[in-house]
C-alpha cells in the first residue's frame, strides 16, 4: 500500500503521509489521487458545461470535489495532532502553507474589485464567509479557506487539552454541525457552522485510523468496500438528493477511510499514477487561482465565446499553479518546517488543501 520516503527533500514535496507505529514516515499515494480527483471535480463543476443545467451535474461535481477536499484536510490535520505534533509547530506549518498564496490572492482580488477595506480585512482574517458574507468579486470561492482556517483554530485548541483527549470532540462537533444543518434546512452552505462537518467527518476517520475508537472500528473501516463508499458519495452529492445531502460529509470521509488500505485494480493504478500525484501537489494553487482567472478576460464573454476560451483558461491556471507551488509557496513551506523541526526528529507536514 505504501512506499517509504527516502529523505526529507522527498517528504517536503510529497502529499499525504502515513506514520507507522514505529514512527516511520510513509506515504499513502491513494490520498494523492483522491486529492487530485477533488480539485479536478471542482474545476469541472466551475468551468465546464457538464450537461443541461436541469441535470445539476455541475453542482454535483463541485459538491463532490469540495466534500472530498475537506474530508482529506480533516483526516490529515486531526491525524497529525492525534499522533503528537506539537501545537505551535502545527500552527506555524499550517500558516506557512496557507497564508502566502491566500493573502497574495486576496490582495490581487482587492485591487481588481471595488471592495472596501472592511471586506479585505474580513478575507485576510478568514471570517469573510460568516454572515453577513464579505467575499470579494473574484474571490467568492475563498470561503472554503475561511472554513479551513477556522477549523485549524478549533483543532489546535482541542489538542491543547490534557493528553489531547479534546480531539474526541471532533466527532461530537461534526454531528452537532450536521444537526444544525438539518434544523436550519441547509444541505449546502458556505457558513462554517453549516459546512465544517465535512472536515470534522474526515477528522473522525483519522481518529478511527489512529485507533482512538478501538480495533473494532478500525476493522469495520477496513472491511467496508471502497466501491460502496464511492457509490454513497455519488448518491449524497447531487443537489436533488434531498435529505441524503446531509450525510454527504460522512460519505466523502468514508471514501478516504476505505482507501487507506489501498485501492485495487485500475482505479488504484489511476489514483497512484504520477499525473495524479502532480495534480495533487499543485491542487491548492489550482483552487485559489482558477476562481480569480474566471473574472478576467479569460473567463469573460457570451457563453460560446467564454467556453471557446476555456482551454486558455485551463492552461493559464495550471501554468500559474505550477509556478506558484514550486517557486512561491514551497520556500515558505520549507521555512515553516525548518523553524519548527526538532534536531532529533523531523515530522513532515502534509501539504493540505
Amino acid at each position: 500500500m505504501t512506499a517509504a520516503i527516502p529523505d526529507e527533500q522527498k517528504a517536503e514535496a510529497s502529499g499525504p503521509l502515513a506514520i507507522s507505529a514505529a514512527g516511520t514516515h510513509l506515504r499513502v499515494p491513494e490520498l494523492d489521487g483522491w486529492r487530485a480527483t477533488s480539485i479536478l471535480l471542482v474545476l469541472a463543476g466551475h468551468l465546464l458545461p457538464l450537461g443541461p443545467h436541469a441535470l445539476g451535474l455541475n453542482n454535483q461535481a463541485a459538491l463532490m470535489g469540495m466534500s472530498l477536499f475537506f474530508a482529506i484536510s480533516g483526516f490529515l490535520i486531526v491525524r497529525f495532532l492525534a499522533e503528537g505534533m506539537p501545537v505551535p509547530a502545527f500552527a506555524a506549518r499550517r500558516l506557512s502553507r496557507i497564508l502566502p498564496l491566500s493573502w497574495t490572492a486576496m490582495a490581487a482580488v482587492y485591487v481588481m474589485s471595488d471592495a472596501g477595506a472592511g471586506k479585505l480585512v474580513a478575507n485576510l482574517l478568514f471570517y469573510a464567509n460568516l454572515p453577513p458574507a464579505r467575499l470579494m468579486h473574484g474571490g467568492e470561492h475563498l470561503w472554503s479557506l475561511c472554513v479551513e482556517v477556522q477549523f485549524y483554530a478549533v483543532a489546535a485548541a482541542l489538542a491543547l487539552l490534557p493528553r489531547r483527549r479534546g480531539l474526541y470532540l471532533v466527532t461530537l462537533l461534526g454531528l452537532l454541525v450536521t444537526a444544525l444543518r438539518v434544523q436550519a434546512g441547509e444541505p449546502i452552505s458556505i457558513i462554517t457552522w453549516h459546512r465544517v462537518d465535512e472536515i470534522l467527518a474526515g477528522g473522525t476517520i483519522a481518529l478511527v485510523y489512529c485507533g482512538w475508537y478501538g480495533v473494532g472500528a478500525q476493522a469495520l473501516l477496513r472491511r467496508t468496500p471502497v466501491a460502496v463508499a464511492v457509490a454513497a458519495w455519488l448518491l449524497c452529492s447531487h443537489p436533488a438528493s434531498g435529505p441524503l445531502l446531509y450525510i454527504r460529509p460522512y460519505a466523502a470521509a468514508l471514501v478516504i477511510g476505505t482507501s487507506l488500505q489501498g485501492v485495487a485494480g485500475l482505479p488504484g493504478r489511476l489514483l497512484t499514477s504520477r499525473p495524479m500525484a502532480y495534480i495533487a501537489e499543485i491542487s491548492y494553487a489550482l483552487y485559489v487561482i482558477h476562481g480569480i482567472l474566471t473574472v478576467t478576460w479569460l473567463g469573460s464573454g457570451p457563453r460560446l465565446e467564454k467556453y471557446a476560451k476555456r482551454p486558455l483558461l485551463f492552461a493559464a491556471t495550471f501554468a500559474l499553479a505550477h509556478l506558484s507551488t514550486r517557486y512561491f509557496e514551497r520556500p515558505f513551506v520549507r521555512l515553516g518546517r525548518r523553524i519548527t523541526s526538532s534536531p532529533k526528529r523531523v515530522s513532515p507536514q502534509p501539504e493540505s488543501i
